[in-house]
C-alpha cells in the first residue's frame, strides 16, 4: 500500500529515471512515486538505438528497461508524453503542460542530453535526420534500408561514436556512406590520433569513404528532399540523407529557470551535483546525462553522457534521496560495436591528461588493449576484441600504481599482478 504523505517525482523517462524508480522501491520506499516522461513510449536504453535496434539484430522491444507492466506492479505512477514546463522549488512542485501541479518531497531531474544541431542552411530538409530518441531510431532504420534498396548515399556530419556506429549499419544495409569530420581522425576528442587510424582503417575497409578536416556548410536539395552536402573546402558530396552527429547537449532548461547551479562547460556544462548527486537544492537532484557530477575519485567535475552513467547513476541518486550515504565514484565505462569490433572503456583520458599511450595486443587484427597513461600511471583503457578484463582494467586505474610500460603491454603478464 503506497502512503500518500511522502512523494518522489523523477523527470525524465530514460534508463536513470527507470532505474531510480526501481531502486526507491527496492530500498523500501513505500510513498508515491511519480516518473513523468516527454515521450509516449516507456522508459527504454539508449544503446541500441544506434546498435543492434538500428541494425535490425534485436527485437524494438529489447530497447525497454521494464516490461511495461512492472509500473503499475511497482506502483511507479506513469505521466508518459508529459511535458514538465516548471520546477517551483518555494511550492516544492512541478507544472505540466497541462497546467496540472505534482507536489514533491524529494524531485529527481532525469532530462538527459538532446542532439546538437547543424547551424547551417538546408537542416529543414527532408532527409536530415538526429538520432537520440526512439522515434528517431524508427525512423532512421527504414531509412537506411531504403538507401541500401536504392544504392543511396548517406551523409554523417561527425565521427564520434554515434557517428561511426550509424555508419556501421548504414553499411549493413548496403547504404553508401561517406563521414565528414573537421579533425583528423574519428574519436579524436576521446580516444586521440594515437588510436582514431584503427577506426578509419575498420570503416574504410567496410566501404565508408571519410572527408576530414572539413565541416558541412549547406546541404542541398529539391522539392524539400536532399541532394547534396556541400564542405568547407568547397568540396561536394552527393546524398540522399544526412545525419548530424556532432554530440549532445544536456538539457538543463528546467534547472536553469528554476535557478540551480549549472556547471561551467569545461566541466560539461550539465546540472552541477556533488557526490551524492545532490543539486545546489538539496531535495533536488540530478543524474545521467544532464548531471556534472563531483567525482571523487577523479578529483574533477564531470558530466559522462554513456550507458552505465545512467545505469548506475539513477540508483545512486534514488539512494540519496532516501537520505543513505552516497560517494558516486564509479569508473566511467561505455562500450561500442562496429562490424565485427566490439570494445570496451573504461577511465577519463580526455585530451592533453596523459602523455602515453600503450598498446597490448595486436592493433593490426584489432585484437588489443589500448592504455593511456600519465607518470606511469593508469587513467584509461580500451579493450578491442578482447574480453572479460574491464575488472583488471579498472583495477589498474584504481589503485594508481605506477607500472611498468613494457610489462603493461605485454600479453603475457597477467593485469592482475600490475595493480598490486
Amino acid at each position: 500500500m503506497v502512503d500518500a504523505h511522502r512523494t518522489f517525482v523523477i523527470i525524465g523517462g530514460g534508463l536513470a529515471g527507470a532505474k531510480a524508480a526501481e531502486t526507491l522501491r527496492s530500498e523500501g520506499f513505500t510513498g508515491r512515486v511519480i516518473l513523468i516522461g516527454d515521450e509516449r513510449d516507456h522508459p527504454y536504453e539508449r544503446p541500441p538505438l544506434s546498435k543492434g535496434f538500428l541494425s535490425g539484430k534485436e527485437e524494438r522491444d529489447s530497447v525497454f528497461v521494464h516490461e511495461p507492466a512492472w509500473y503499475a506492479q511497482a506502483e511507479v505512477e506513469l505521466h508518459l508524453g508529459q511535458t514538465v514546463v516548471a520546477v517551483d522549488r518555494t511550492a516544492k512542485a512541478v507544472r505540466l503542460g497541462d497546467g496540472a501541479l505534482i507536489h514533491y518531497d524529494k524531485l529527481l531531474l532525469a532530462t538527459g542530453a538532446e542532439p546538437r544541431r547543424l547551424d547551417i542552411p538546408g537542416t529543414h530538409l527532408a532527409g536530415v535526420h538526429h538520432l537520440r530518441r526512439l522515434a528517431h531510431a524508427d525512423r532512421l532504420q527504414g531509412v537506411l534500408a531504403a538507401l541500401g534498396r536504392d544504392n543511396g548515399h548517406l551523409v554523417v556530419a561527425g565521427a564520434g561514436w554515434i557517428g561511426l556506429e550509424v555508419a556501421a549499419a548504414a553499411r549493413g544495409y548496403g547504404a553508401e556512406v561517406t563521414v565528414v569530420e573537421p579533425e583528423a581522425t574519428p574519436l579524436h576528442q576521446v580516444i586521440g590520433p594515437e588510436l582514431g587510424q584503427i577506426f578509419t582503417d575498420l570503416h574504410t575497409d567496410h566501404g565508408v569513404r571519410f572527408h576530414f578536416g572539413a565541416r558541412l556548410t549547406e546541404i542541398t536539395g529539391h522539392d524539400g528532399m536532399v541532394l547534396a552536402a556541400l564542405t568547407s573546402d568547397g568540396e561536394e558530396h552527393p546524398a540522399h540523407d544526412v545525419l548530424a552527429a556532432i554530440g549532445a547537449a544536456p538539457r538543463t532548461g528546467l534547472a536553469e529557470a528554476a535557478g540551480l547551479d549549472i556547471a561551467p562547460r569545461e566541466q560539461g556544462g550539465g546540472i552541477a551535483v556533488n557526490a551524492s548527486l545532490q543539486t545546489s537544492d538539496p531535495d533536488i537532484y540530478a543524474a545521467g546525462d544532464v548531471a556534472s557530477a563531483h567525482h571523487p575519485f577523479l578529483d574533477a567535475t564531470v558530466r559522462v553522457e554513456h550507458w552505465a552513467n545512467a545505469l548506475n547513476g539513477g540508483p545512486a541518486a534514488a539512494r540519496a534521496m532516501l537520505g543513505q550515504e552516497v560517494s558516486y565514484d564509479r569508473i566511467p565505462y561505455f562500450f561500442s560495436d562496429q562490424y565485427d569490433l566490439g570494445l570496451e572503456y573504461s577511465g577519463w583520458a580526455p585530451p592533453g591528461s596523459y602523455d602515453q599511450v600503450v598498446i597490448r595486443g595486436d592493433a593490426g587484427k584489432r585484437e588489443f588493449i589500448a592504455f593511456w597513461l600519465k607518470d606511469r600511471r593508469v587513467l584509461a583503457g580500451m579493450n578491442v576484441n578482447v574480453w572479460d578484463v574491464t575488472d583488471p582494467i579498472q583495477q589498474l586505474i584504481r589503485s594508481g600504481t605506477q607500472v611498468n610500460p613494457e610489462a603493461l603491454g605485454d600479453p603475457s603478464v597477467p593485469l592482475d599482478s600490475l595493480a598490486s
